[in-house]
């Protein structure tokens, strides 16, 4: 069984593939001239006699002489035949999973094979087969990849989407494709657009596995993190009042935002968004927006669709998968937080400058920074993108956790300058 790769190679242009045919070619020419060459020598520096006495003895030393000239360039076409495939190798970004290991499982082997193009290479991309889009984390996790790519083909998926967002976790992101039918939740009870925004979603409607709470009830009774405290209460609690209702000058009305917005706002991309509510208030106002998501302890995603809510399930690791400055806006909620390695806060907001359009709007909303240092390295990040400052506010608030430790909040409103 051959090898998979999954990490993204530096590629080689078809130039060195064609210099490498060359030299092959130029070894061949060579030998060839150099043997007529030495026959001609021989044939006019040589009497007849000594050409009857010794033409079977050159014969054989120049058929020796031959023989290991193209032994020679054969070994030379076979180096270059394997540096080639090696180059095709790396072009195609591939180093190697061992599909080789014993108790892998079949679909997993059958999913990373390479396919070969229908009609041979391709002559845009160069390529000849395609190679299926896998994590290159997935490697460091191919026990827990098997195991999520052993069931039964056609069968029912195995109750295991905790499995996949563990490794999603783990940086195996994207999942291969499975031919298994995902376990399947009849939505009873639901609501029409737009009323269904703000109607409790029903307990039945999502997939309780792998959590510790089994209703929305317990959930609301736990706080699950700085942006969700009781914020799966659609009627009772602060929700409905988020976005239109402040209570503090970290806290902007939407109305405020949207005003600011050049050119009009029209979709947009939000960033750690709890139950779905900063899309929901966008919907009020006819503007889509497009909600990532993570089902941590909660089953988040289901409990933003049922509320007729696009989510997208991804990590905050994985490159957008949008084009180039398609949104109008981008919200990021206050769980932005990167640890103690700036540099992937540098590449997230790289693909958050990537993903904006000129003129669209950054909403940075209650980032909270453990301390002034590291408000002083998010301030000097922004300030390198050179945005254009709408609204900004920096707040104190004690540790909510109780500790009674003071936390440094920053709220922004900026918006992308044009770039030549």
């Amino acid at each position: 069984m051959g090898s998979v790769s999954l990490k993204i190679g530096d590629g080689t242009s078809r130039f060195r593939r064609a210099a490498m045919y060359s030299s092959a070619i130029n070894i061949t020419k060579f030998f060839s001239l150099l043997t007529t060459i030495l026959f001609a020598l021989y044939a006019f520096t040589s009497s007849p006699k000594d050409r009857q006495n010794h033409l079977l003895h050159h014969t054989r030393n120049n058929i020796s002489l031959i023989s290991e000239h193209v032994s020679l360039i054969l070994r030379e076409i076979d180096s270059s035949k394997k540096k080639l495939a090696k180059i095709d190798k790396e072009r195609l970004g591939y180093e190697s999973l061992d599909l080789s290991r014993p108790h892998l499982a079949n679909e997993l082997k059958l999913f990373l094979q390479p396919r070969q193009l229908p009609m041979g290479k391709d002559s845009r991309t160069g390529i000849t087969e395609m190679v299926a889009s896998v994590g290159h984390s997935c490697v460091k996790s191919v026990d827990l990849l098997s195991r999520y790519m052993a069931y039964k083909v056609s069968g029912p998926c195995p109750d295991d989407w905790s499995v996949a967002q563990k490794l999603i976790l783990r940086g195996c992101e994207p999942l291969p494709r499975r031919r298994c039918f995902a376990k399947s939740v009849p939505k009873v009870g639901l609501d029409p657009f737009p009323i269904s925004l703000w109607k409790p979603v029903g307990d039945k409607n999502v997939i309780w596995s792998g959590l510790e709470c089994k209703s929305f009830e317990c959930l609301n009774s736990k706080k699950m993190s700085r942006g969700c405290v009781g914020c799966f209460d659609l009627v009772g609690g602060y929700e409905n009042q988020k976005f239109v209702k402040s209570r503090g000058k970290n806290e902007f009305l939407i109305d405020d935002v949207l005003a600011l917005g050049s050119g009009g706002v029209r979709i947009g991309f939000d960033i750690g968004g709890g139950s779905g509510t900063f899309a929901a208030r966008m919907a009020e106002r006819n503007v889509t927006v497009i909600t990532s998501t993570l089902n941590i302890d909660a089953p988040i995603s289901e409990f933003i669709a049922a509320r007729g809510l696009f989510p997208l399930f991804l990590s905050l690791d994985h490159r957008f998968p949008f084009y180039d400055n398609t949104f109008d806006f981008v919200h990021v909620a206050g769980g932005l937080y990167m640890g103690e390695r700036p540099e992937k806060l540098e590449f997230l907001m790289f693909d958050i400058d990537r993903i904006l359009r000129a003129g669209g709007l950054f909403w940075l909303d209650n980032f909270c920074c453990p301390n002034n240092e590291k408000k002083s390295d998010l301030i000097s990040l922004i300030e390198r993108f050179t945005y254009k400052k709408l609204k900004w506010v920096v707040g104190e608030k004690v540790d909510s956790a109780g500790s009674g430790k003071i936390e440094v909040y920053l709220s922004a409103v900026l918006q992308k300058p044009v770039r030549a």
